[in-house]
This record gives structure tokens, C-alpha cells and sequence, in this order.
């Protein structure tokens, strides 16, 4: 009889939401290195030229500098064979440049949607949907 993977894969997640929910971008990129494939594909459209782990943390890095409290709170987890859903809450303050403007100072609470997708235990696909209408009527970029 085989253990499900199951929760080690929900456990991943919860790892990976800890070191970014840390502040830390060392400890954000040390744990990307650990958690994904090294060549994990991003199917949600990016303003990037890398790929793979270089690309998840380009974003965390990014989203780091300009909102240093980025907190990820996850709402709900589903776990389904070697998928992971998770809605997430993010909160944080714009303290820093961000979509190339100047920080703002405003706090942002937006929701998202990420499915990922394991393979020999780490993250070997990712698909996201993200608010980034509320966050930017937030930021102030967009009208309310």
C-alpha cells in the first residue's frame, strides 16, 4: 500500500508561502531552489524574460522590494493527486517602486487563485490568477 503524497505537497506550499510571508528574499530563493523543479513552468503570463526557478523568484523578488510586509495567507488548500489549489489573500504596504512608479505608501489586500502542479515531490508547473484590478485601484494606479 502507498502513502499519498498528498500532504507533503500541501506542506511544500505551506513552506514556500512561510519564506516569502518572512520577508527575506535569501531564504524566498534558497526554499524556490528547494521546492520547484529547476525548470518549473509558469503558465501565467509575466512581464519576464527568465523562465523556470529564475522566473518565480524574479516575481518574489519584485514583489518583495515594493511591499517589504507581502504577506500570503492561504484561505483555502485542495489537494487532488499531484495538485495543489490554493486561494490566497495577500496583503502588504507599497514602500517601494513597483509596475515602475513610485511607492505610494498604501496598503493592498487582493485576492489570488494558484494551482500547482508536483512532480517527484517539487513544484513542476504553476497556473495563477490574480486580482491585480483590486490591487491597482489600491495602489491608486487605476480609478475605484
Amino acid at each position: 500500500m502507498s502513502t499519498s503524497p498528498a500532504p507533503a505537497h500541501a506542506a511544500t506550499l505551506r513552506r514556500l508561502h512561510d519564506a516569502v510571508n518572512s520577508g527575506d528574499p535569501e531564504l524566498v530563493a534558497a526554499t524556490i531552489d528547494e521546492v520547484a523543479a529547476p525548470d518549473v513552468l509558469i503558465r501565467t503570463p509575466l512581464p519576464l524574460d527568465a523562465t523556470g526557478v529564475q522566473a518565480l523568484k524574479q516575481v518574489f523578488t519584485t514583489l518583495l522590494r515594493a511591499f517589504p510586509d507581502l504577506r500570503v495567507t492561504a484561505e483555502d488548500v485542495i489537494v487532488q493527486g499531484d495538485k495543489v489549489v490554493s486561494r490566497n489573500t495577500v496583503t502588504g504596504t507599497n514602500l517601494g517602486a513597483y509596475l515602475g512608479r513610485p511607492p505610494t505608501g498604501r496598503a493592498v489586500r487582493y485576492e489570488e487563485i494558484f494551482v500547482f502542479r508536483f512532480a517527484d515531490g517539487r513544484i513542476a508547473e504553476t497556473w495563477g490568477v490574480v486580482d491585480l484590478l483590486t490591487q491597482l485601484r489600491q495602489l491608486g494606479v487605476l480609478p475605484s
